[in-house]
Formats: structure tokens, sequence, C-alpha cells
């Protein structure tokens, strides 16, 4: 078992803000971006309103 504090972190493309690994990303962690879908629907919107 391992400590929350031993997991790898990154820092979300939308929030800025530091996440933690979790065990449903396992398999998807190089390609995980946002914190959470919040965050994901923040970007996709911000992008839609950005491209004319």
């Amino acid at each position: 078992m391992r400590r929350k504090a031993d997991l790898p972190q990154k820092t979300c493309a939308s929030c800025g803000r530091p996440f933690t690994w979790r065990k449903k990303w396992e398999r998807v962690w190089d390609e995980v971006r946002y914190c959470s879908k919040r965050c994901a629907g923040e970007a996709r919107k911000a992008r839609r309103s950005a491209a004319p």
C-alpha cells in the first residue's frame, strides 16, 4: 500500500491546482490533463468560444 504523499502528481491545465494519481486513471495517466470533469468542461467551453 502506498501513502498518498508517495503518489505521482500533475498540475491541472485549466485551474492550475495540483492533483494526484487515481486508480481509475491507472491506464491513461499520461493522457490526463484536468483534475475534474468540471475543469475539462470549462476548458472545452473556452476553446469553443475562442474559435471563430
